[in-house]
């Protein structure tokens, strides 16, 4: 199955999972779990990073598969930080050739980075994952991820 077709499925598996659940870290986990199975040893790190009600402007780390995470992450800072403050999808080819990267581990080479949305627009995470690959990550992940992630609060 190609990549497009594989997330298609993914999506509809991660939202029939998430239906009707009520505890939000539940759907982050489920999510972060069924990407990173489907797509290992291509992702290297799955998870989200939580925008923090109580310290605006930074993000925590949320439900993930992986190595130790950043715990915290201020917006504007590294690539999560960067993509919510810009609210919008970042693909990172070469994470070493980012201005401001952050390495919580430095095996990784490319990330993509993915905004979620709550049911009422504003943002509530990012969705991060990690490549030990470079240029891991393109168009087709980035619309995979964002159809997934459209729908991770709303379903």
């Amino acid at each position: 199955m190609d990549r497009v077709g594989q997330y298609e499925d993914l999506k509809a598996e991660i939202h029939s999972v998430v239906a009707g659940e009520t505890y939000v870290p539940a759907r982050y986990a489920s999510a972060a779990c069924l990407l990173a199975e489907a797509f290992r040893p291509r992702f290297f790190w799955t998870g989200f990073y939580i925008v923090d009600t109580l310290k605006p402007g930074e993000l925590v780390v949320g439900p993930y598969q992986g190595t130790l995470g950043c715990l915290r992450i201020p917006f504007g800072k590294g690539v999560c930080g960067a993509c919510a403050d810009q609210q919008a999808s970042i693909i990172v080819p070469d994470v070493h050739a980012f201005p401001g990267h952050i390495a919580c581990d430095s095996r990784t080479n490319s990330e993509i980075v993915v905004p979620v949305f709550d049911a009422n627009g504003k943002l509530a995470a990012v969705l991060d994952v990690d490549s030990e690959q470079p240029d891991a990550f393109d168009e087709t992940d980035r619309l995979g991820l964002e159809a997934i992630c459209a729908r991770l609060l709303t379903a």
